[in-house]
């Protein structure tokens, strides 16, 4: 298998693309510790999909905006599998508004989870990685972090912020084994997105020169690869899973 005997963390992996990253991983043979925040439901029916695998899965629910509860989770995942060897930091939310009437709030809480929590779960797994000389990490970015976005002020801060971040640590963490990248996906079929309307859904399609939206299993792919030692010379790079919609 292409990633047997791997330890891997996949942060918000109750659902969506996360819940796909997981199941992906544990198909290659890793085992897998699956992060939620709070719906326990859908994590276990991750779990129970890694499960269908045959591979050990691990359930570590916290959130990963709260430095300290994130070194606990990194403390339970090393206690019961004794290392890791892949993160995924996939965990995000979205809080939209107009930039002239965002809260305080809601800028500060998409920030907190989407690039704080990058930050903490990678110094976490970095402390762990460097010690053997080997690791993998792939952040989570979108298209949005490239282009920006109306009414996603603060999600496109953090997404790109996530850019930066990631090819910062990719320098710093090269010489010891351990590549640092991101996936940047564009329109993609997720709980996210099914909220918006029909009319948005088509016109947004329309830019896409696939014409097609991607599922989460298109974005799980991309991760694969990268986490894999297919992927052992690439560092500091955005892959972008959009159909063309950012070139």
């Amino acid at each position: 298998m292409l990633l047997d005997g791997k330890v891997a963390l996949v942060t918000g992996a109750s659902r969506g693309i996360g819940r796909a990253v997981a199941v992906a991983l544990a198909k290659a043979g890793a085992k897998v510790a699956v992060n939620f925040a709070g719906n326990e439901t859908a994590a276990k029916e991750t779990e129970s999909l890694i499960k269908e695998q045959g591979r050990e899965c691990l359930l570590v629910k916290g959130d990963v905006s709260d430095s300290a509860i994130v070194e606990a989770m990194f403390a339970k995942i090393t206690a019961e599998w004794g290392t890791l060897d892949i993160l995924v930091n996939n965990a995000g939310i979205t809080r939209d508004g107009l930039l002239a009437r965002m809260k305080d709030e809601d800028f500060a809480k998409v920030l907190d989870t989407n690039l704080n929590g990058v930050f903490y779960c990678s110094r976490a797994a970095a402390k762990i990685m460097m010690k053997k000389r080997s690791g993998r990490i792939v952040n989570m970015s979108s298209v949005v972090g490239l282009t920006g976005n109306a009414g996603q002020t603060n999600y496109a801060a953090a997404k790109a912020g996530v850019i930066g971040f990631s090819k910062s640590a990719a320098k710093e963490l090269a010489s010891r084994g351990i590549t640092v990248n991101m996936v940047a996906p564009g329109f993609i079929g997720t709980d996210m997105t099914a909220v918006l309307s029909d009319k948005v859904k088509d016109a947004m399609t329309e830019t896409i020169p696939m014409k097609r939206v991607g599922t989460p299993e298109d974005v799980a792919a991309a991760v694969l690869f990268l986490v894999s030692d297919e992927a052992s010379y690439i560092t500091g790079q955005v892959i972008n899973v959009d159909g063309g919609m950012v070139m």
